[in-house]
């Protein structure tokens, strides 16, 4: 009975290796943690974002319009709940991508407004700020990165033969994944070019936090 029961064991085992079952845990692991990374990423940007446009108001007060649409994007960003369970959920996930994706880009024009204003460089606590969102945004690309090959590798094995079966036996359904036309493009991090031979912006004044 004994060696009965060892026989057993060991062909339930090696029918759950053959037919995919720990290649599906395993991968779906890499895909939760690689989405954690990419939400905590995506959550330090959100964060840095309020001392970054208060630290640079005061400097680039003609450009009002531009500082508060880096501010608005954030609160649509930030007002998406992200969850583990948003790459199981396409709309969601659409909604938070798009979000995140105004939110890069008005970073980005205030990015490129701010070059136009070298005495920002004079502002204490500027230039750390400037050295963290380039950090970040680094490390979002990264993470982005990171999460996209792990859902490939996830989604090929959900929809290969024989371990389809055994994704729909244990309810494994494809992930949500990065869709837009460039993705290089998109998770390129913003240029951030502070260098003292940018020319100040003409007929605006230029003033320096007290």
């Amino acid at each position: 009975m004994y060696a009965l029961r060892v026989f057993v064991i060991l062909l339930c085992s090696a029918l759950i290796g053959g037919c995919g079952y720990n290649t599906l845990q395993q991968q779906d692991e890499q895909v939760t943690s690689a989405w954690s990374e990419v939400l905590n990423q995506y959550q330090r940007r959100a964060d840095l974002v309020p001392n970054l446009v208060n630290t640079v108001r005061g400097a680039v007060a003609a450009e009002k319009d531009i500082l508060d649409s880096v501010i608005e994007a954030r609160s649509r960003a930030t007002s998406i709940q992200a969850t583990p369970e948003l790459i199981e959920n396409p709309q969601a996930f659409q909604q938070w991508q798009a979000a995140q994706g105004e939110l890069s880009s008005a970073l980005s024009r205030l990015m490129v407004v701010v070059e136009r204003y070298p005495d920002l460089k004079s502002i204490s606590g500027f230039n750390d700020l400037r050295a963290q969102l380039e950090g970040t945004e680094n490390r979002i690309a990264v993470a982005r990165k990171r999460y996209i090959d792990a859902v490939q590798n996830y989604n090929v094995t959900v929809r290969s033969f024989p371990t389809n079966l055994t994704a729909k036996m244990f309810g494994h359904d494809v992930k949500q994944n990065f869709t837009v036309e460039n993705e290089a493009v998109i998770s390129r991090p913003p240029a951030v070019d502070f260098s003292t031979d940018a020319p100040a912006a003409q007929d605006q004044p230029v003033e320096t936090a007290g």
